[in-house]
């Protein structure tokens, strides 16, 4: 079935009946524009190969650069119940096949006050117990000396973030209690209020909140890095313009690429980088204004911010799990189902029904093919190695010597 054929929504997305049809009729993988390893709506068409062997598409500086994701997993992410299992031979396999030398790993619960506090305990031991099981491949990190030794070890390292700060009630003690659990990074709010100020999905965004202050200067005390993303405009400014560190968008977009009330406009990534801060490009549906992501949204994201915010503050923030994303008809019934639960408790933001992952960056070595994408667009190797994990790792270090 050809593009012009399949029924969409405003939006761009396609329903759940619209989707359950092409199953049926064997369209929905072309509709998506993936059909999975080795099939012809292959979505990493038009991106460099890997080519073991150093031929003229491999970058052999790859292996020796700091290769950071500010967000993402070595197992399930954007599901429900993504530490319900422990990681499986194929994630495992997919973290060595990476490349990657650390990752921003969410540990921060859902819920209110002590049930997100509990679950919240419950997602950092899960990720304590699998870095003592697979100690070979998976190491905690909670310096910038932590880096360089997973790095030099060919070892994934696991940096604990929040995404939300509902785990702390109203008790800024508890970021000290975090802060010693190895929580290296703090998300203010996610996309409603919280007691610390506004998410990006709320109407009424009038900054942070007199706790929200006290929980910033806690967290620069204490060397966290203040995470800005899903932060509503005014709540984003006054965190960037309050923080004595520098500050960072870990996941988001640039708004006048595609406005989206998840990604940036260009004052606050201009102040972010003033501040000595990285914004990382998240891989979700959320680049382009119709039909799946491609890894040319994905690059004009990038550059566009690299135009704003100079080289040295731009880097990649997937949002995804390092094992590929393979959208057949399970996936998207679960995909639909955690959309919807998103939407019922008033936090999902638009086009979530869509592919969570970019097409021709779907791999585990997508940060490879970064760096190679981004000099065949003509930018240096410096360049690409800085905007593949070098630039976090200089504000990592930064913000955790204090």
């Amino acid at each position: 079935m050809t593009q012009s054929r399949i029924r969409r929504g405003a939006d761009g997305s396609l329903s759940r009946r619209e989707f359950n049809r092409l199953v049926a009729t064997g369209a929905a993988a072309a509709a998506l524009g993936c059909t999975g390893e080795g099939g012809s709506g292959d979505p990493n068409v038009g991106v460099p190969a890997v080519q073991p062997g150093g031929s003229v598409d491999h970058w052999p500086g790859y292996r020796d650069a700091m290769v950071i994701d500010a967000l993402a997993s070595p197992g399930p992410f954007n599901v429900q119940d993504r530490i319900a299992k422990p990681l499986t031979v194929e994630m495992l396999d997919n973290v060595r096949a990476s490349g990657i030398s650390a990752v921003n790993v969410t540990v921060s619960g859902g819920g209110e006050d002590d049930e997100a506090l509990q679950s919240t305990l419950e997602h950092i031991a899960y990720f304590e117990r699998e870095a003592d099981e697979h100690a070979d491949l998976l190491v905690r990190i909670r310096s910038a000396a932590d880096l360089d030794a997973a790095r030099a070890s060919g070892r994934l390292g696991l940096i604990l973030g929040f995404q939300d700060t509902t785990a702390l009630a109203s008790d800024l003690s508890r970021i000290d209690r975090f802060h010693s659990d190895g929580v290296r990074i703090i998300q203010l709010t996610y996309n409603q209020e919280n007691r610390v100020g506004f998410g990006c999905l709320h109407p009424n965004d009038t900054g942070l909140t007199d706790f929200g202050r006290e929980v910033v200067g806690r967290m620069n005390q204490l060397g966290i890095l203040v995470d800005l993303s899903h932060c509503g405009d005014q709540t984003t400014m006054d965190a960037i313009q309050l923080s004595t560190q520098p500050t960072s968008i870990t996941h988001s977009g640039c708004r006048t690429v595609f406005d989206h009330p998840r990604s940036k406009d260009d004052d606050t990534l201009r102040a972010m980088a003033d501040g000595g801060g990285v914004v990382g490009i998240y891989m979700m549906p959320f680049l382009n204004a119709d039909g799946p992501a491609q890894a040319d949204d994905f690059f004009r994201h990038v550059e566009h911010a690299i135009d704003v915010c100079g080289e040295d503050h731009v880097g990649v923030g997937s949002d995804n799990s390092i094992t590929p994303t393979l959208a057949d008809e399970a996936y998207m019934t679960a995909l639909f189902a955690f959309a919807d639960e998103r939407a019922r408790l008033g936090i999902g933001a638009p086009r979530e029904h869509e592919v969570l992952f970019v097409q021709g960056l779907n791999t585990p070595d997508r940060m490879l093919r970064i760096a190679e994408g981004l000099m065949q667009r003509g930018h240096s190797e410096a360049r690409a190695e800085k905007i593949i994990g070098g630039n976090f790792r200089r504000l990592f270090e930064e913000v955790w010597s204090v």
